[in-house]
């Protein structure tokens, strides 16, 4: 009779440590995302007090769990501008624009940790390049020169915590060589 309320005991421990073990092992894969998240990243530059460039990016972000597989939202705008190489190189095309990517995860209390990695670049004026002239060409000022954009550029990685709604003045930089001023403003919504 001792003998088998202790196997009944142990039977019964067996069960449950084995139960409990699976609902771990289920909690544990479950890395699906929790939440859709609209963003809207806005790049304002001024030059004193007066605004010069007002840029909104708005996209969607699927928010999960902390983990490697959470996935990245990226959004790419801009152009391909020429850069003279030289004589022997010819022209390059260099990508001037914006690069955001962004990825989140659910924090507490209704929160969000959201990160972001911002890359702007933009043609500002141009520089005068000279350029050797071909062998019996008359003679023309504007012929020995190439018009070679100044590409200024812009980086930041950002690591905010937010609540829906929320809307945060991130970023502040100021260009050393124009003074222009650049300011990353960042609002975050639930989509429910």
């Amino acid at each position: 009779m001792k003998k088998a309320r202790i196997a009944l005991i142990l039977l019964t421990l067996l069960t449950v440590a084995t139960t409990l073990r699976a609902q771990d092992k289920v909690k544990s894969e479950a890395k699906y995302p929790v939440a859709t998240l609209k963003l809207q990243v806005t790049i304002t530059e001024t030059e004193g007090e007066k605004k010069i460039v007002n840029l909104p990016y708005a996209f969607y972000l699927r928010v999960g769990e902390s983990g490697p597989v959470t996935p990245y939202t990226k959004v790419r705008m801009g152009s391909r501008v020429p850069v003279y190489v030289g004589k022997d190189g010819g022209m390059q095309y260099i990508d001037v624009g914006t690069n955001i990517d962004a990825r989140g995860f659910a924090g507490e209390e209704g929160r969000f940790d959201i990160n972001l990695s911002l890359e702007r670049s933009w043609v500002e004026g141009d520089v005068a390049v000279p350029m050797e002239r071909p062998t019996g060409q008359p003679t023309d000022a504007r012929a020995g020169q190439f018009r070679e954009p100044v590409i200024r550029q812009f980086r930041t990685e950002l690591a905010l915590t937010m609540k829906d709604g929320q809307t945060i003045q991130s970023t502040v930089a100021t260009d050393p060589l124009s003074g222009k001023v650049l300011t990353i403003n960042v609002t975050m919504n639930v989509v429910k």
